[in-house]
Formats: structure tokens, sequence, C-alpha cells
């Protein structure tokens, strides 16, 4: 009995200790809430939404059900129902994404204090356009699926590499991103294509120009930084920098919008490791950049650049 009052007795100390603790968090929360009318404190208090990455996640599920059509639908498509749920897959993308295209348009004119644009109605219109590059898209991607079947002998069927190639995902991803990155939609283009590097460990930023049959084998750690061109029938491997000379403090207001990164032409092979940086350095057509090749000039046409073979040492005793 007296064990028991003893437990009963601690269980009640507990709760006044939690109880004394609770009543402080209202000071806590009256803190917190003045620190974010400090202009230094980064958030979005607004009566207007700011883009959801939920929705984002949904989008980009949505034009992977309309680009690759019976791969990543939820239910059967066969001849019969294709148009019906194409339909309403474009129907319900056009109502996902004018919404979020339209958040990120105002969300930068009131943030910013910008010129009108009128948020609505250019919403609405790019999305319209986005959607009817659908079927130009599909083209592109089509080479892009070829270009990584042509050069991969382990991959045994096209299904296989729209099912399972981190590279192709990511690949669609940015080629959506940047349609819409081409029309200036602010925010929105770059949460799509962070979402497929966290997915894939592919970093594309949607403002790089990449033309058709692009191939990244592997994928992981491949990096592809805004201003980067890269040529027809460009394949790279995993842990490839296509990235900016290092830049001083203060830069990003100094160089934002100009040229940092390289220009890859047409034909390129680029190994895993390899390193190119600079807005200045261009590698020349058909040319082959070697593994953990690290370049800052440039390179011209049909020249291979590999690193000397490392001095290999051989101990046969290992305990030494």
């Amino acid at each position: 009995m007296k064990e028991e009052r003893k437990r009963g007795n601690a269980c009640l100390t507990d709760d006044e200790i939690l109880a004394n603790y609770r009543k402080k968090l209202p000071k806590v929360s009256e803190k917190i809430i003045a620190s974010c009318s400090e202009h230094k404190c980064h958030s979005h208090v607004d009566y207007e939404p700011i883009p959801s990455k939920e929705s984002v996640v949904t989008i980009i599920d949505k034009f992977f059900e309309v680009i690759y059509p019976g791969f990543f639908n939820p239910e059967k498509l066969d001849p019969v129902n294709l148009s019906y749920h194409i339909g309403q897959n474009v129907t319900r993308l056009y109502t996902l994404l004018s919404e979020q295209v339209i958040s990120s348009i105002r969300h930068d004119c009131l943030r910013y204090n910008l010129t009108c644009r009128e948020c609505i109605e250019a919403g609405y219109d790019i999305t319209f356009k986005v959607l009817e590059g659908i079927p130009a898209l599909r083209d592109i991607l089509e080479k892009d699926v070829q270009a990584a079947f042509d050069g991969d002998p382990a991959a045994k069927s096209y299904d296989e590499i729209i099912f399972s190639y981190p590279g192709i995902y990511a690949i669609t991803v940015y080629r959506v991103a940047h349609l819409l990155y081409g029309y200036n939609v602010p925010l929105l283009p770059r949460i799509m294509t962070e979402y497929a590097h966290g997915k894939t460990g592919i970093d594309i930023h949607p403002g790089a120009e990449i033309a058709e049959r692009f191939a990244i084998d592997h994928g992981t750690g491949v990096v592809i930084g805004e201003t980067t061109t890269i040529g027809k029938d460009v394949r790279i491997y995993q842990g490839v920098t296509l990235g900016a000379l290092s830049l001083p403090r203060g830069a990003g207001e100094k160089y934002r919008g100009r040229k940092r990164h390289p220009d890859i032409e047409d034909e390129v092979i680029i190994y895993s490791g390899a390193t190119i940086l600079g807005g200045n350095t261009r590698i020349g057509a058909r040319s082959i950049i070697g593994g953990n090749v690290w370049l800052t000039e440039s390179v011209p046409p049909d020249t291979q650049v590999i690193i000397e073979k490392p001095q290999l040492t051989y101990k046969k005793d290992v305990t030494n």
C-alpha cells in the first residue's frame, strides 16, 4: 500500500513538473511570433497562398501519367479507355498546375512589389501553353529513352528504362520544369527539379539548356548548373559536375543571371567523377572526358582528356 502511494505521488509530481513547463510555453510562442515580425526572419505570413510542395509532387505524378501513358497510371489503359483517361488527366493537370503557377507568380509580385503581371490570366495562359507542348516534349523524351537504351548493354527494354532509370526520371522532370522556366514562372520549376534531385540524387537546374538524346547513366551525384548548355547525343555518368568556379562572398547579386557554367557540344562523353567548371569553358564535339578529370579550361573537338595512370603500391603483409 505504501509502495503504491509512493508511485502515485511520483506520477503526480511528474504531472506537476510538466504543467509548470507547459505554462511557460505561451511566452515562448510570443517571442517566436515577435521574431517573425522582424525583417530578418524568413517567414511567409500573408493572406495569399504560396506554392505547395505537396501539390508539386502530385503535378509531377500527373505529368508522368500523361507523358508515359500506361506506365504510371493506377488503372489499366487500353485503346478503348485511353481517350477518357488522357482527357481526365489533362483536365486535372490543368487545374492543379494553373493553381501553382498563379501562386508562384503572385508570390513574387506581392513579396517583391513587382509590376502587376495579371497573375490569374497569366497563370491560366502559361499552363495551357505548357500542356500544348506535351506532344513535342514526348518526342524529345522518346529520343532520351532511346539514347539510354543504345548506350547501356544492361538495359533489356525501353520499359525497364522508363520504369526504373533515375536518369530518365530526372530528365523528364527537368524538361517539364524547363518549359515553365522558359515562361518565367518563379519558384515552381526549381521546386520540381529539387524534388527530382532528392528522389534520384541528380541535380539539374531548370534553366540549363539540354538538347535531345541526353543520357545520364547511374546518375547519383550529377550536378548541372543553371547556365550550362548541352548539345545532342551527350552522355554523362555518376558524380559529374558541370558547375561554376568558386565565387567571392556576396557574388549572388553581382553574378546572378550571368554565364557561369560550361558548354558541352554534341556527342561528348563525360565519365564518372569528372568536374568541369566555368562559364568560359567549352568541351568540343565528340570529345571524351575521363573519370575524375578536373577542367576549368576549354577542350577542342575530338579530344580525349584523361589523368595519368596512378601508381599503385601492393603489400603482401596487410598487417603493416
